[in-house]
């Protein structure tokens, strides 16, 4: 019986007749590729949050949002937790949050744009509110 159109057919066959053996890499490994000096540690002059599961920090890393505000609180008592925990993640993703209030309130306070269209707004929102209540 011929049973080649099936796929995967054949992959229990003697290793001499496996299309993978011997398992090769084309162009071949580089030999003396590695350091035999690790780089230096990177400085960091931001605070790193680290994971409890993985103190030991790489050379070189980096991060996204630096902790800071209230935001940055929230982040530091999720790293409290475990990565296995759904604590953590729950807590990072409201951090998240919590601190694209705080880079909106931030930046209403720093332009002037804003704050000019939070005030037309409200005057706004005033004006519509006198009209409705007078008879």
């Amino acid at each position: 019986m011929n049973h080649e159109h099936i796929p995967g057919w054949g992959a229990d066959l003697d290793r001499s007749q496996r299309p993978a053996v011997p398992m090769e890499r084309r162009p071949p490994r580089l030999e003396g590729v590695h350091w035999s000096d690790p780089p230096p540690a990177q400085q960091s002059d931001v605070e790193i949050l680290k994971s409890t599961e993985h103190l030991k920090m790489p050379p070189v890393f980096g991060t996204s949002v630096p902790p800071r505000g209230v935001s940055g609180w929230i982040r530091r008592r999720a790293f409290r937790h475990s990565e296995n925990d759904l604590r953590h993640w729950l807590m990072l993703l409201f951090a998240d949050r919590v601190d694209v209030v705080e880079g909106v309130l931030s930046d209403g306070r720093r332009s002037r744009g804003v704050r000019s269209a939070a005030a037309i707004v409200g005057a706004t929102l005033v004006a519509a509110w006198l009209l409705r209540r007078s008879p």
